[in-house]
């Protein structure tokens, strides 16, 4: 069946093909391989992979029990490979929103991007220096990068300073805070792993 402009440009806008390659690729798994699970031709699922062919529903069913995945996969809108955030789009908010002499306030940095894996935020630490620091924990772990200022860094009962372009990373179930040292301004990048 020979289809029309209308319909190519329809079923394009699915990336079924490179949906397909990415699931193979993150298996590690080649197209014999894939063919010989599929009982499909290595030919074939070329041909699907680089868009020269638009699978049946039963082809791509096939396909889709060898990587556990249902039809939908192959019809949900791919999230944008890049989500950037402009710095007028971002939204300050206090550490602890019901306080007001709070030690930092933070940024989202990737807050328009919908399937992340981790979180990152500008921190500022903009108040004066608070004597004591509260301790937190969370699960994951975390990245800090000192931009500007200098941090003190607590986790548990052991105390680290850090300067401009300094970076730690540790492991948030374990209590941590964190404060701004000297009279200047801090900011620091947060990246949070869950």
């Amino acid at each position: 069946m020979r289809l029309t402009t209308t319909l190519t440009k329809g079923l394009d806008t699915y990336s079924i093909g490179p949906k397909l390659r990415e699931l193979r690729h993150r298996k590690g798994m080649g197209l014999v391989e894939l063919g010989r699970h599929s009982g499909l031709s290595p030919a074939l699922l070329s041909k699907i992979e680089r868009g020269k062919m638009y699978p049946t529903l039963p082809t791509l069913l096939r396909i889709s029990l060898v990587f556990s995945v249902g039809l939908g996969h192959f019809f949900t809108e791919r999230p944008p490979a890049v989500a950037v955030v402009r710095k007028q789009d971002r939204l300050s908010f206090p550490e602890k929103p019901d306080e007001t002499d709070v030690p930092y306030h933070f940024e989202s940095l990737d807050f328009s991007a919908k399937e992340r894996r981790f979180n990152s935020y500008l921190a500022k630490f903009e108040s004066k220096p608070v004597e004591d620091v509260k301790l937190h924990t969370h699960d994951g772990d975390e990245l800090l990068f000192v931009v500007t200022g200098k941090l003190g860094l607590y986790v548990e009962d052991q105390e680290w300073t850090l300067g401009p372009e300094d970076s730690a990373y540790l492991d948030a179930r374990r209590p941590h805070g964190y404060r701004r040292i000297g009279d200047s301004s801090c900011v620091a990048v947060v990246v949070v792993c869950q």
